[in-house]
């Protein structure tokens, strides 16, 4: 993008009182910023009011920093890039939602914005055990089947389903709510790292803009804006996870979620979602099917491994979560023996701690 194309971009997005639906009604009439700024006040008058107008006529202070800034971050690496919407590169998917992002910052690779297939995994930050393992085993399961896998960064449900798509050697897509210049979680720098090396991390954000919180529910948008489908791993009944849902929904994407334990508060947005229509899934082949992608699920090694024995001691657990006390009566365990029988099942992995001093299950997904 040339220097003053640039700087035209970024006037527009700066400007008070120049929201997206104000800038895409000056864009529909006009065509590019470079061309909006050369018109008379009385044209932009006419269609933004006098308010806006007064506003487009002087460019904010702030403009020559912002795109000093912007300059020296695209030069500093090949991985970072700014899309307009007017940029062939720019996600088409995109240009469909009524409030596009004037500005897309990716750093990664563009390749990742053009995946055939991409899915968004989200859910809770703070998830059970059985939920970050969840979204790592579908995000997992689903890379080795060709899906990209979009997320948020997030803590939690995010960053498992990231390192699941890693695992697989998949493409993943990080959306973030900061400027590209900043990591947050600042725990899931390495992680960025790793998503921007074969994949993309994604922006609407100019540099320097802080973890808001009034920027995460609109980055939902574009989570679910760039995929075919959302998948709802773990979620209260008030979260992001939600948002993002409701928003796939509405602009006609395929939403699942994972079904969970009646007494974990995490499950009861996904029992919601289901209620109104969300595809209850118990594996990622099932959502494979619902996407109509053919063939089974393979796992290279799946058959060099042999059946796990069933437990008796994870018979007795069920699923749902139990305290030590009940799970003692239901098998007549001594107490240190139960102890070491869970440290167990704990290493391997079979059974996660939550809070509280309640044991869960973990199943495969």
């Amino acid at each position: 993008m040339a220097p003053d194309e640039l700087g035209a971009w970024l006037r527009l997005l700066l400007t008070p009182g120049v929201g997206p639906v104000t800038a895409r009604r000056l864009l529909d009439a006009f065509g590019l910023p470079t061309v909006i700024f050369r018109q008379p006040a009385a044209a932009w008058r006419a269609l933004v009011g006098a308010q806006v107008t007064q506003a487009l006529q002087c460019p904010p202070p702030d403009l020559p920093a912002a795109v000093q800034r912007l300059q020296d971050w695209l030069a500093a690496s090949p991985m970072h890039h700014v899309l307009s919407l007017a940029d062939p590169h720019y996600p088409s998917e995109l240009l469909q939602m009524a409030d596009p992002p004037l500005l897309l910052y990716v750093q990664g690779q563009l390749e990742a914005l053009r995946h055939p297939l991409r899915l968004a995994i989200v859910g809770s930050r703070s998830p059970t055990p059985q939920g970050q393992a969840n979204a790592h085993q579908f995000a997992r399961a689903l890379g080795r089947a060709g899906v990209c896998v979009v997320s948020g960064l997030a803590l939690g449900v995010d960053g498992a389903a990231h390192e699941g798509a890693l695992a697989s050697n998949a493409i993943t897509i990080a959306v973030v709510g900061t400027g590209l210049d900043r990591v947050y979680p600042n725990s899931h720098r390495a992680l960025a790292e790793r998503i921007a090396a074969s994949g993309a991390i994604v922006s609407e954000w100019a540099l320097g803009t802080p973890p808001l919180a009034a920027n995460f529910p609109r980055r939902n948008r574009i989570i679910a804006g760039l995929s075919q489908g959302t998948l709802v791993v773990e979620a209260a009944l008030h979260s992001g996870s939600l948002i993002t849902a409701r928003l796939a929904a509405e602009q006609g994407r395929e939403v699942f979620a994972i079904p969970g334990s009646i007494h974990a508060p995490q499950s009861r947005g996904c029992h919601a979602l289901i209620r109104l229509g969300a595809k209850l899934v118990e594996s990622a082949q099932d959502i494979l099917e619902e996407l109509r992608l053919d063939g089974p699920l393979h796992s290279p090694d799946a058959d060099q491994r042999a059946p796990a024995p069933i437990d008796s001691l994870l018979d007795a657990m069920g699923f749902d979560p139990i305290r030590l006390d009940a799970l003692q009566d239901r098998t007549g365990l001594d107490t240190a023996h139960l102890q070491a029988r869970l440290l167990e099942l704990e290493l391997q992995g079979s059974v996660g701690r939550l809070p509280g001093g309640w044991l869960q299950r973990l199943g495969q997904a």
